[in-house]
């Protein structure tokens, strides 16, 4: 098979298993994340190829999405072995999608992540950030039948794992003091550092607009 060809497999791969997503991790985020992840690729002087593929992918074997991560990403594996993707490749692109959550941040800290990784990560972090960040935050939050907001609830910190996974302790205001605020900061790629630039004042507008008109100020 072509890198053409496996690319549109790993696609259909993934229309199968997110295209019906109301989470805010559907096709649409999907998409944006993979234009991301080319250009930032594309920026850093790497073939876009793997981190194309792993972008794709890289919320098919998420555990906020699926039912068994391990089963999940058993098929994965036996999918990309199928459309004639390298050993080496099948391994970068689940280190990838194994590793790139915020998720991952937490407990024992970050994880080291390779060049590839950085990359998507970066892409799909920058999709958390901006006008298109707040959408999603709030579309998400609502799926999951969260607050908007409860002033007697402060945004948690030094979360473990377990309690970010906790979404009975979360509001959607919060969410983006305890993660998306975050996310500029903690970013890898020059690329995506100038990028997150404009979309994390966009956040910070966002969010001081908020209180404003909760609190009546204006």
């Amino acid at each position: 098979m072509t890198h053409e060809e496996q690319i549109a497999a790993v696609k259909r791969y993934t229309i199968d298993k997110l295209g019906e997503d109301s989470t805010g991790h559907g096709m649409d985020h999907i998409n944006r994340v993979v234009r991301m992840a080319r250009k930032i690729a594309l920026g850093e002087g790497i073939d876009p190829f793997v981190p194309v593929a792993a972008a794709y992918l890289h919320d098919t074997i998420d555990e906020k999405l699926v039912a068994n991560v391990d089963e999940a990403k058993e098929e994965l594996w036996t999918y990309l072995e199928k459309n004639e993707f390298d050993d080496a490749d099948i391994v970068t692109i689940m280190d990838v999608i194994s590793n790139i959550s915020f998720a991952h941040t937490l407990d024992d800290g970050p994880v080291r992540l390779t060049k590839v990784a950085e990359i998507v990560r970066d892409a799909d972090w920058l999709d958390a950030i901006g006008a298109i960040g707040i959408i999603r935050a709030i579309y998400y939050g609502g799926a999951h039948h969260e607050k908007i907001y409860d002033p007697m609830i402060k945004p948690r910190e030094n979360m473990s794992h377990e309690e970010y996974r906790n979404l009975d302790d979360e509001t959607i205001i919060n969410h983006f003091y305890e993660k998306i605020l975050k996310l500029a900061g903690m970013l890898q790629t020059p690329t995506a550092k100038q990028i997150a630039i404009h979309r994390q004042q966009v956040i910070k507008d966002f969010l001081q607009e908020f209180h404003n008109e909760w609190d009546n100020k204006l």
